[in-house]
């Protein structure tokens, strides 16, 4: 008899467990349902999956840890459940952008290529004139903190920008510049590099087409997780459009830098495209001049060869009037 007892003793407790188990799980999974409605269903189906994770243990030993400490069962099951999402958003972003421990190349993330065009409504030397004068770039550019340039070093610059509340520092080496016709430049920096170029196109007398191109190479983790969602894209066609408005709306006269530079090197300085600019113009003053020398003398030619013409007729007239009179 009493080993009978023992028996079925011995094969209730596992009914029971399993029972309370179920249980626990069904009380969750309602509270959970209850929850759901009223943060809006954001989380659907979440209850399906809570209920197979029961199954398989899971996060329901650390829910039920956090309910026999005292802890309301709702609170249980959201704390663990944001910390598994928490978990999961850190993991799937370091394998985005390379940091974390998967597979080497798994988080290698692809160039983001920048193709604008804007048209301005202004000359084509004056739009050229204006972009080259890098340091009013903080004036109108969101984007841009400050930038400076050495006299001696045209061919480089350094940039400070903005990145939310960060700031970031690099500096620029342009390839190669053609006066009111293209730049092409390369940026070193410890969070990224880009590879651009911009080109002028004169549209009419007083509308020039700008393009530009850009290539962008983010390096670190806030870099890569802003290019994700293209917000360094964002703000580089924004600032586009401000360069834009500033040129067509501003009355201050550009101070350019119009020097010509090839395969990173100066090979005309600002100073020297300024004199040969200088000498074209007396040279093209001094053929005027000369042209309308020639046109002067061509005019005094034609009113002597008019002044004799009319000579030749009085005298014409004067000896038609004395045969008459000798006839008389």
């Amino acid at each position: 008899m009493t080993s009978a007892k023992e028996d079925t003793a011995a094969d209730s407790a596992p009914s029971n467990a399993q029972r309370l188990r179920g249980e626990l799980s069904n009380y969750v999974s309602l509270r959970l349902d209850r929850a759901v409605d009223k943060v809006g269903g954001k989380l659907t189906g979440l209850t399906g999956k809570l209920t197979d994770v029961a199954e398989n243990g899971g996060q329901l030993p650390a829910i039920g840890s956090r309910i026999l400490k005292g802890e309301s069962p709702i609170r249980s099951l959201v704390s663990e459940k944001a910390k598994s999402v928490k978990d999961s958003v850190v993991d799937k972003a370091k394998d985005v952008t390379g940091l974390g421990g998967g597979k080497p190349g798994s988080g290698d993330l692809k160039v983001t290529n920048i193709v604008e065009v804007q048209d301005v409504g202004v000359p084509l030397r004056t739009a050229y004139d204006y972009w080259t004068e890098y340091e009013k770039f903080a004036g109108f550019a969101k984007g841009v903190g400050n930038v400076s340039k050495d006299e001696d070093e045209p061919e480089t610059s350094k940039w400070t920008t903005k990145v939310g509340p960060s700031t970031r520092s690099f500096e620029a080496t342009t390839l190669e510049q053609i006066p009111d016709d293209r730049i092409v430049w390369t940026s070193e920096g410890s969070k990224g590099t880009t590879h651009g170029a911009v080109s002028f196109h004169e549209m009419a007398p007083n509308l020039t087409r700008i393009v530009l191109v850009v290539e962008y190479y983010p390096s670190g983790f806030f870099e890569k997780t802003g290019n994700i969602w293209r917000a360094q894209g964002r703000r580089l066609r924004l600032d586009f459009k401000n360069f834009q408005r500033y040129v067509t709306l501003t009355d201050d006269e550009p101070k350019p830098w119009r020097g010509e530079i090839r395969d990173g090197e100066v090979v005309r300085t600002h100073e020297e495209a300024m004199e040969e600019e200088e000498n074209e113009g007396a040279e093209d003053e001094s053929e005027g001049q000369e042209e309308d020398d020639q046109t002067e003398e061509d005019e005094g030619d034609e009113e002597e060869e008019e002044d004799e013409g009319e000579e030749e007729d009085e005298e014409e007239d004067d000896e038609e009037e004395d045969d008459e009179e000798r006839k008389g």
